[in-house]
């Protein structure tokens, strides 16, 4: 069973930096799509960054040339650059990672969250 441990979150003030990471174990299958998601209270949870296996890489229009996504192949791990931070994107930020599997049920996608990391922008 794969799990996910995020870390890097915190506390900054309008335009300084953090980096979130986060860190797969439990691997099995080939890892489809790994990406950051972030949510506020009372909200849905949205896309922030994703960088598939296969793809190109995609962000939020709101972030876009302020946060940079990055992976680590070989350790199964991905990493949030982010930059120019405003108080908008205070948030709780997840790491999710989808695994595929082929076998004989054919295709079949798994989806594994973190537990989340908070992120506070003070204006």
């Amino acid at each position: 069973q794969v799990q996910l441990v995020e870390s890097g979150g915190g506390s900054v003030r309008a335009g300084g930096s953090l980096r979130l990471s986060c860190a797969a174990s439990g691997v099995i299958f080939r890892i489809k799509t790994m990406g950051w998601y972030r949510q506020a209270q009372g909200k849905q949870r949205e896309l922030v960054a994703a960088i598939p296996t296969d793809g190109d890489t995609n962000y939020a229009d709101s972030v876009k040339g302020r946060f940079t996504i990055s992976r680590d192949t070989a350790n199964n791990a991905v990493y949030l650059a982010m930059n120019s931070l405003k108080p908008e994107d205070t948030d709780a930020y997840y790491c999710r990672v989808t695994t595929t599997e082929v076998g004989l049920r054919g295709v079949v996608d798994y989806d594994c969250w973190g537990r989340g990391t908070q992120v506070t922008v003070s204006s």
